[in-house]
Order: C-alpha cells, then structure tokens, then sequence
C-alpha cells in the first residue's frame, strides 16, 4: 500500500498572532498565485493577545504604529487594552479572507529541509489528538514571537511551599481569580507589573509592587487627541497614515534622545516621576534604575494610572529583594515582611527562538548561535527560512512589515529568474559577531547563548532602525553577495 500522498505548500507560516496575521496578508496580497497555510497551536488567532488574560493588560505602545500599515486603527484609545487588539486583529483576518488558510491546532515540531528537492518537510502534531502529519513547503515563515507560550519564567523562590495563598503567573491567570479586599503582592517591575498594580488596586485591598530593580515608568496619555481630531476633519485613512509618521518620528526621536543624552534624559524622567507622586516620595529608591534610558524598554503607563493609585494610597512600591517565602507573605532580605493574599509573579518569559522548531538541513541538525542573522530575517546556512522579529526600542509591527514586504519581493525576484533556493551565507568568515539583540532586558540576555548571532556590518546586523530598514527592506536590492540562489535541478549555486 504507497503512502499517502504530502501535502505542498508554497509558503508555511507558523504562527497566527499578529506577525503571522500580517504575513499571511502580505503573501496573500501581493504573491496570489502561491499556496500558503497559516499553521497555529493553539484553539485561536492573535497570539499574545488572546493567550494573557490578566488583568489590564494593554499594549505599551501606540496602535497607530503598533497597528498594520494596511489597516487603519479606528479606535480612540491610542494605548489599547487586550480586547480592542484581538478584535482589530481578527477583523484584519476577516478582512482579507485568512479564516481559510489559518489551521488552528497544528504544532510544527521540526522542520526538515532538502536541497535535492529544494523543499521542507515539517513534522506537524495535531494539538487534540496527537496525530502526526506531514506538510512540504518551499518556504517557511516563522511568525511565532520569541517566547514560550505554554510557560513564563518563574525564579526558583526560598520557601515557596510554605505560602498559604494562591501564587499566580501573568501568563496563567485563572479565570475565576477573586482578589476582592485582598492583599496582593506583585513581584516584578516591567511592563506586566506597572499593568497589573492599577488594574488590581481599585478592587483590592492593598496591591504591593516588590521589585529588585527600578524601571524607568512615564505616564502618557491612554488617547491621542490629536489623532481623535484629525480622523473627525481628515478621515480614517489620511489620519491613520498621518498620524503614524507623527509617532514614528516622536519615538524615533525619542528613543535617540536618550541614546545620546542619556543624563539629561534620566533628569527629565525624574522630574516627570516626581511631578506624578506624593511630595517627599523616595523617587531614587524607586524609580531610579541603574542603567540608562532605553537601555531596557521604558515602562508606559496610560493616564498615569500606576501614579495614582500610589497617590491615592491603593499601591506601594517596594524595592528590595525576598529572603524567602513564609506562610503568610514574604521575608524580604532587609528584615521586612510582606503580607499577602495572593502573590503574583510578573517576573518575566521564557524566550523560545523559533517556536522551538527542530531544524536540518540535509540531514544536519541547525545550531543556532552557529548562524548569523541576514537582514534581521535569515539566517546563515539556512535556505529558504524566514521569521519575524519585531523592534525592541520601538512598536514591534514596524518592523514586522518591512520584513514581509521584503520576503514577497524576494519570492517574486526568485519566481522571475527561476529560482528555488535562496540560502545567505556569510562571505568574510573572519567577521566579528555579537548577540542577536543588544538588549539588557533580563528576559533576553537568560537566552542570549541559545540565539544566532549578528555580525558588524550590513546586511548581518540586526537593526533596531526604521528609517534605516525602510531603505534597506522596502527600497534596496533584494539581490546581494550575500545570498546564494539556486534551482533545484542545479548541481552548482549561482551568486546573484
């Protein structure tokens, strides 16, 4: 009996939150005669947005940039929380007729890729029932994000066993969580943390921010009344493309304010700390980090709500570290106990480069801090794979569709000569490299030695500048020295 026949794609995208979405839009749009399938493992689309359901949880970036360039966001909160995302997330599903290409609880295991056939085979595990199947593609696009979705970073705490309360993650908050009139803890100083505190004080008894280290944290405002106004007198879609080259420019503007000046702009953020809590507050203990602006992301908080509710006494902020666990809160190494009903870990993630897909090519397994990040969307030795990774100092879909942008350009460039593998490979094996991301962020630099790497010199540096991947993404050469094509049937590559 022969096996049943596999099933070919053009183009696998692995992953239906919001970088798979505008993948699938891009494909669709501007490559529609090429079959692609939209494979997620879990139950519905939006990734990040329908897998946190904490409260408060929001965006810490404006949705005019955050938002797809080919949708306008309608909405008038510019600092949208979760549900208003995964509802313009889905309209863009809709909108474009993805429901048919997305195939909801499909795990892609491992990815195998041929050079004979100029194929993959991915390895897929039916979520439900355990089935395996097998798919080919001629590309994969990994849109997964960049961390584990079936579990968040925990710190190993002295006694944990001992508490007598309920101790929660951010990324599995139960539905039926009652913190009415109870005392919380919240452990964590990042952008979870500076969500959940005001978003619990108002129904709890006391919420308790205990962080290790300070972030910097600046109240801006939850709508934008310019770009309210503007849509009234201009219309959605001149407003929207208006208004997001305004934010674009303001955070890149920003972002090398601080990059430059960074004294001054630790000043400016202080004097802003300042004017937003009670008279006498001890600023420097608490909102005084010891590294420079933008070095991590700075901490946005809507309206100032996480000021307020310190002022108004529903929130404190504790800096120190914990001793250990006890029965009925925490000891914290000073001497000081905590007390709490229920404690909430908002320490962080567990990254998770490329959904951890299992990767070779011709029959080699694919050590990833071996390869050099292409453009910030390939990898060295690795034919025919791409993946999303958006910006860290700006809104992570600004970046998201450059790259698709430059990935159908490179599948048309490939289609017109003929091609059928492209694979970059780095021509001065004498370049120096460093980490994939020069980012401080706890989260990123646990992982740093499992990533690839990035070279000193375009097109392997990873770059953190729009205006810069504008002309390097959507305006340069898709062809370069750098990237090897080649037809299947060939036995020898061609430079382009």
């Amino acid at each position: 009996m022969s096996a049943p026949a596999v099933e070919h794609l053009d183009v696998a995208i692995i992953g239906a939150g919001i970088s798979g979405i505008g993948a699938a839009r891009y494909v669709k749009t501007h490559l529609p005669a090429k079959t692609f399938a939209v494979l997620e493992a879990r139950a519905a689309s939006g990734g990040t947005w329908d897998l946190f359901r904490y409260p408060g949880i929001r965006s810490d970036s404006d949705l005019h940039t955050f938002g797809y360039e080919f949708k306008p966001w309608r909405d008038k909160q510019a600092i949208a929380d979760a549900p208003r995302i995964l509802n313009y997330l889905r309209e863009a599903v809709a909108e474009n007729g993805l429901d048919a290409h997305i195939r909801y609880h499909r795990k892609v295991t491992a990815a195998s890729w041929s050079s004979v056939t100029a194929r993959w085979t991915l390895d897929v595990e039916h979520v439900d029932t355990g089935e395996q199947v097998h798919l080919s593609a001629g590309w994969v696009f990994v849109a997964s994000g960049y961390y584990r979705y079936d579990e968040g970073f925990t710190p190993r705490f002295p006694g944990r066993e001992q508490f007598t309360g309920t101790v929660v993650h951010p990324q599995h908050w139960p539905d039926d969580l009652d913190y009415t009139g109870k005392k919380v803890l919240v452990i964590g100083s990042g952008a979870t943390a500076v969500t959940l505190v005001p978003a619990m004080a108002d129904t709890a008894a006391h919420v308790t921010m205990l962080q290790r280290t300070p972030s910097y944290i600046m109240p801006i405002p939850r709508e934008d009344a310019l770009a309210n106004a503007m849509r009234r007198i201009l219309g959605e879609d001149l407003a929207y493309r208006l208004v997001r080259r305004k934010n674009i420019t303001r955070g890149r503007l920003v972002w090398q304010f601080c990059q430059r000046y960074p004294k001054l702009a630790r000043r400016l953020i202080r004097r802003v700390n300042i004017s937003q809590l009670p008279a006498g507050y001890s600023v420097d203990e608490h909102f005084n980090p010891p590294y420079d602006p933008w070095d991590q992301r700075l901490c946005a908080v809507p309206d100032g709500d996480l000021f307020r509710a310190i002022r108004d006494g529903q929130a404190t902020i504790v800096t120190d570290t914990i001793d250990t666990f006890t029965a009925t809160g925490v000891r914290l190494n000073s001497g000081r106990e905590l007390h709490a009903d229920i404690i909430v870990t908002a320490t962080g993630l567990n990254v998770q480069a490329f959904g951890g897909i299992r990767l070779t090519v011709d029959g080699e397994p694919v050590h990833l801090p071996d390869t050099v990040a292409y453009k910030g969307m390939m990898l060295s030795g690795v034919p025919n794979l791409a993946y999303a990774i958006g910006y860290t100092n700006s809104s992570w879909t600004l970046k998201i569709g450059l790259l698709c942008e430059h990935f159908c350009r490179l599948l048309a460039h490939m289609q017109t000569h003929g091609y059928d593998i492209c694979r970059p490979e780095v021509t001065d094996p004498a370049m120096p490299t460093r980490p994939f991301l020069d980012f401080a962020a706890g989260y990123i630099q646990r992982a740093i030695d499992h990533l690839p790497r990035q070279g000193d010199r375009m097109p392997w540096l990873t770059s953190m500048d729009y205006r810069g991947d504008v002309t390097l993404l959507r305006t340069g050469a898709v062809a370069a020295p750098e990237l090897r094509f080649a037809r299947a049937v060939a036995t020898s590559e061609v430079a382009s």
